[in-house]
């Protein structure tokens, strides 16, 4: 039931327009389901981003940012965006560089908010 739960909710990750990969991760990295359309070390790529929001939140701790949504890395070809999604888990997309990115985290939040209250 939960695996069919995560794979839908990578569809859905998936199906936003400008998405082309996404994983939803464990806060501790390890990834619980994914769509990449490329080949990459999914263990490491799960630690990472991990990391990186963490990270995120801890500096938003110190400069007293009550919330952060995600943390973006934008390069000229794409970005990757990483979403806290409920206390457990968090989404982690690379994004197209055409997409409309704003559009995108919007659906993005909307889904990980879904995942905060499902998972």
């Amino acid at each position: 039931m939960l695996k069919e739960k995560i794979a839908t909710l990578i569809e859905k990750i998936q199906a936003i327009d400008g998405v082309a990969a996404c994983a939803l991760v464990s806060r501790d990295g390890i990834t619980a389901g994914k769509f990449f359309d490329r080949d990459l070390n999914e263990p490491w790529f799960g630690a990472l981003a991990a990391t990186i929001l963490a990270s995120a939140e801890s500096a938003g701790n110190l400069l007293r940012i009550k919330s952060l949504e995600s943390v973006t890395i934008r390069a000229p070809d794409s970005s990757i965006v990483v979403m806290g999604a409920g206390e457990n888990f968090f989404v982690a997309a690379i994004i197209k560089s055409n997409a409309d990115h704003e559009k995108v985290h919007h659906q993005m939040l909307a889904i990980a908010k879904k995942i905060g209250q499902g998972l």
